[in-house]
């Protein structure tokens, strides 16, 4: 799976190790689908203030307070996408077009704090036709095995999941993750260009913030 961005369609394929036509135990598509994932409610507050971004970047004063205000969310949203994790608690939508074959809705984002509602067509499932293993890797909608499932009107996008991402509030975010936006923020303000430069070659992301994120990244779906 891509890196996630807000709105953006994910595309998800998955191939299963089981017999085939022509090389048995190998290369059969038991799915295929897009899933799309839309932010409905975006995180109350940054994971780091721009009090404690100024500190970092010893800036006393506040006339680029704006701008560094910017850069902590713009630091934080990369990381984000670069971990696929959220970081302060935020409301998510992940619409599918279809049931997949193996009955499991893998989420795309982690940790997941909740889910609020799994619909077809805008009409909630009872909850008894799924369960939840939210602390699994990834983070995922069990579809229990003799549920009848509603087939969705809509082609497109006719099954939603409304769920809750994140380690809760600001004080909750591993101080790793808080570290590496400080650096990021402080490598954009320092370098005011698209790509910062390291051992002579171009980087979107400074060496010691990929090994701070790098326990955090989540394999892709």
């Amino acid at each position: 799976m891509p890196r996630f961005m807000r709105g953006i369609h994910v595309f998800a394929t998955r191939k299963e190790d089981v017999d085939g036509p022509d090389k048995p135990g190998h290369d059969a598509i038991l799915w295929n689908f897009t899933m799309t994932l839309t932010l409905i409610d975006g995180p109350a507050e940054e994971p780091v203030t721009v009090v404690e971004a100024r500190a970092h970047l010893r800036v006393d004063s506040t006339s680029d307070d704006a701008l560094i205000a910017g850069l902590v969310t713009a630091a934080r949203t990369m990381l984000e996408a670069e971990t696929r994790r959220a970081f302060v608690s935020q409301g998510w939508q992940l619409t599918l077009d279809a049931w997949p074959e193996t009955r499991r809705i893998d989420l795309p984002l982690a940790p997941v704090v909740s889910v609020e509602e799994l619909a077809v067509d805008g009409t909630a499932l009872d909850a008894a036709l799924y369960d939840l293993g939210l602390r699994r890797a990834p983070p995922r909608i069990a579809l229990k095995r003799n549920a009848a499932l509603p087939a969705p009107d809509d082609a497109v996008g006719g099954i939603g999941v409304s769920f809750t991402a994140g380690y809760g509030e600001a004080a909750a975010v591993p101080q790793p993750l808080k570290q590496a936006i400080l650096m990021l923020t402080a490598h954009w303000y320092e370098n005011r260009m698209a790509g910062g430069m390291e051992g002579g070659a171009a980087v979107l992301l400074p060496l010691g913030v990929q090994h701070l994120v790098a326990p955090y990244r989540r394999p892709r779906l």
